[in-house]
């Protein structure tokens, strides 16, 4: 379905407390699948933000490779930027951009990384390239030129030229425990929808709408 369609629909049906599920995970999943089924660009792209020791946050997009009712999954080098700051801080957030219709998903929630089973069975799905890529990049590392980085990635294509390329050591998943879920649903004169979910009692989760 073209987003411009859908948005336009959305807007006018809104959000009610009625039309949420109680579960937020499986609202999210009914809004994930609608974001897939559009002709919207990167519907899997999150913002993933981190605050460094000195309690300045930091922001950049990330793919979610999984989730289900334990988290939501991305992957990264764990000498990168994001990983140490997590290392030092596990609360981050995460915000699903979908403003082709007209909806946000705000998260919060502690990182952990996954088992090393789990990144294995990724790593080993993705193209090549992006596997040997893995190897050549050191993430958010100073590199002088272009040229370096190029001479790495094929010097590690060399190495890896016969069977199939491990899984570094330095590289793996992460899966963000929510703590918070809000979904934010565009309204016409911004008199947006807006829902929290927080921890409630008895592992139930309290649904609260919020002004715009």
């Amino acid at each position: 379905m073209k987003s411009e369609i859908l948005r336009s629909e959305l807007m006018a049906k809104g959000l009610t407390r009625e039309s949420l599920n109680e579960d937020p995970f499986k609202q999210f999943e009914s809004w994930y699948r609608d974001a897939l089924s559009t002709d919207i660009s990167e519907p899997t792209a999150m913002v993933l933000a981190t605050v460094d020791a000195e309690g300045q946050p930091w922001q950049r997009m990330v793919l979610l490779k999984m989730f289900d009712a334990s988290g939501f999954v991305f992957f990264t080098n764990y000498a990168s930027r994001k990983a140490v700051q997590i290392s030092a801080n596990a609360k981050v957030s995460l915000l699903f951009p979908w403003q082709a219709l007209g909806r946000q998903v705000k998260i919060t929630g502690l990182a952990e990384k996954v088992s090393v089973a789990e990144s294995i069975k990724y790593f080993a799905s993705r193209p090549r390239g992006s596997q040997i890529g893995a190897w050549a990049s050191h993430q958010s590392q100073v590199v002088t030129s272009r040229a370096m980085l190029d001479t790495l990635f094929n010097q590690m294509k060399h190495k890896f030229a016969r069977g199939e390329v491990p899984l570094p050591s330095f590289w793996g998943g992460y899966r963000v425990v929510p703590t918070s879920f809000e979904f934010w649903q565009a309204r016409d004169s911004r008199l947006h929808d807006q829902f929290l979910y927080q921890p409630g009692s008895e592992k139930q989760w309290q649904l609260q709408r919020l002004a715009p």
